[in-house]
């Protein structure tokens, strides 16, 4: 399974022609207490940088953006009634939604953990 990483914090765990999406640790540490987190529909088509779903704190309300093109086939419904899941785990058990990538290619375009790590270095 590898992972990668937008410019705006979000994350793609990939898994054959699958991603499970989130947003990183550092974003859900800038956020602060995440209350309320809009997921997608499973069924909807989202393309690569548009939105995904939303997320809520108390600090402040950002769109998520969808790091790959994709098909949703699953979302963490635990966040509903559980949105903090995100501050406690955010690259594991905070995931928002499942997809089936429909072009493999678009992961150039996305920078690995190191490369995250530097550019969280610029910041």
């Amino acid at each position: 399974m590898s992972i990668y990483f937008t410019k705006e914090h979000e994350w793609v765990k990939v898994n054959g022609n699958r991603g499970i999406v989130g947003i990183s640790d550092h974003a859900a540490h800038e956020l602060g207490d995440i209350t309320f987190v809009e997921l997608p529909q499973v069924g909807k088509t989202v393309k690569q940088f548009g939105i995904l779903g939303a997320i809520e704190s108390v600090k402040a309300a950002s769109d998520i953006f969808a790091p790959v093109s994709g098909n949703i086939v699953k979302v963490n419904d635990s966040l509903d009634t559980k949105p903090e899941a995100v501050n406690e785990s955010a690259e594991a058990e905070g995931w928002m939604a499942e997809l089936e990538i429909s072009d493999a290619a678009e992961l150039s375009n996305l920078m690995n953990q190191d490369q995250y790590n530097d550019y969280l270095k610029t910041l």
